[in-house]
Formats: structure tokens, sequence, C-alpha cells
């Protein structure tokens, strides 16, 4: 597999969460299914918080205790945990940051007479939905740069076959990320802009193709510790505020299971790469 081939199917394994995007065609359904979706949604973020937590503490723990047993320098551990929990701030509390500095900055001007006026609800819904899909595909990017440094290190490393199944596994497992970009937007009353869905794809999918190159060119287990722990910390965040939302829509047991469902998309699809030997 040469370079160029290496960078085309990096993109492609990005891109592939356009396939999950298409659940926002779902409109006219219940306020009890929309919940439903929102679950499942959180299930999926769910199962990336677990998942880039271990890895990313895994990597971290393993150089700490290769340092505590003087076989690794102790710089290298401190880098590490610094990578962690930095990026665990980043992501969790950069996130609190965005929101309140330019998206609760944005208020609907309401009238006496519009305020709590069914259009003016739709309009809050509709702003609030898109706000969780931004959110929602901004921590998938940082978990999706991540990823991608994973297939462009495994390539500088000379492990062509082991790219090629990160390849593989990472393109099936984005396409349940898409779900989750699309969860919050379902149900909507007014279709999301095809603009919107190539700008949330593209930041969410993108990074995959942009860690691929720089992985390829420069190896770093701090940097991929470190996005690791940012994906975590915004997915958290933003999970959080989607049940706060799914809460208000439908019952708990519904929720809980769309969560379920949720993970064990997450799960499944994730299976593909430990089968493929990755």
């Amino acid at each position: 597999m040469n370079y160029t081939d290496l960078l085309l199917l990096g993109a492609i394994a990005g891109f592939t969460i356009f396939l999950g995007l298409p659940l926002v065609v779902l409109q006219n359904i219940s306020l009890r299914k929309k919940g439903f979706l929102n679950a499942l949604a959180i299930g999926i973020l769910i199962f990336l918080i677990i998942d880039v937590f271990s890895h990313g503490w895994e990597s971290a723990a393993n150089v700490a205790a290769g340092a505590f047993a003087g076989q690794l320098p102790p710089s290298d551990a401190v880098l590490d945990l610094l990578a962690v929990f930095g990026g665990l701030a980043i992501g969790l509390l950069g996130l609190v940051w965005y929101e309140t500095r330019y998206m609760m900055k944005e208020r609907l001007p309401v009238s006496p007479k519009a305020a709590g006026s069914p259009s003016e609800s739709l309009i809050l819904e509709r702003r609030n939905a898109y706000r969780f899909a931004m959110m929602i595909a901004i921590g998938i990017g940082a978990h999706n740069f991540s990823e991608g440094l994973a297939i462009g290190q495994s390539y500088a490393s000379g492990a062509m076959g082991l790219a090629v199944l990160l390849i593989i596994g990472f393109g099936a497992h984005n396409t349940t990320e898409g779900f989750g970009i699309a969860g919050p937007l379902t149900g909507l009353a007014e279709r999301p802009s095809i603009s919107f869905l190539l700008k949330a794809g593209l930041i969410g999918g993108g990074p995959t193709f942009i860690g691929t190159v720089v992985g390829s060119l420069w190896i770093s287990t701090q940097a991929y510790i470190l996005f690791l722990s940012i994906a975590g910390g915004s997915l958290i965040y933003v999970s959080l505020l989607m049940y706060n939302v799914a809460r208000r829509q439908a019952a708990n047991d519904l929720l809980m299971l769309g969560i379920f469902v949720g993970l064990c998309a997450g799960f499944l699809t994730d299976l593909i790469v430990t089968l493929g030997g990755a």
C-alpha cells in the first residue's frame, strides 16, 4: 500500500460518518420516539467515552508503571498523565466555555405576545437540536483525529496490515457515530439544511483523514493520548446535556432501552476491529 492509497482509505474511513446522517429524514415522529432516538445517540456516545478513556488511560498507565519500575524515564510518565488530565479539562471545561461564550449569546427576540407560543417553542427546539448536533460532531471529531493518528502511526511504523484493519474497523465504527450526530435532529418540523449536515459531517469525520496525515509524518504517544482525552471530556459534557433533554421527551424505561441499544451498536462495531486482529 503506497502513501496515496493510505490517504484515500483514511478519508473513506472518516467520511463513512455520512452514512449515519440520513437518519435526520425522520419527521413527524412522536415525542416518545424522538426521546428514544436521542437515547440511542446517548448510548453510542457513552460507548465512545468508554472506548477513548480505556485506550488513553491504558497507554498512560503502562508508561507510568514502566517509569515506576525504572524501565522508562519518569518524564514520559508525567507527560502522558498531563495529556490525560489536560485533555479531559480541555474537552469538558472547554465546551462549557465555548457554550457560554458563543452559544448562549444568541438569544431569540421574544415579544410579550409571542413568548411561549408554539412557533417560539419550535424555533427554540430547532436551535437546541442544531447546538447539540454540532457539539456532538466536535467531540466525535476529536475522537476521530486520534483514530487517524493510530492509522497513520501504524503505517509509519511499517505495520501496513494493522493500518488496513484499523481503516476497515474505524470506517464501520464511524457509521454509528453518524447516528449520534443525527439523533438530536430527528423529528424536527423542518429538515436540517444540507449545508449544516455537510458541515457537521466534515467536523466529525474529516479529522480521521487529518489524523492519518499527521500520524504518518509524526509519531507521538502524548498527542494520541491528549486527543483521546479531549474527545472523552467533550463527549461526557454533550451526553449529560442530551440526557436532560431526552428525559423530558420520554419515560426513563424507554430511555434506558435506547441507551442499551446504542451501547450494543457501539460494542458490536468495535468487535469488527477486534476480530480483525487490530
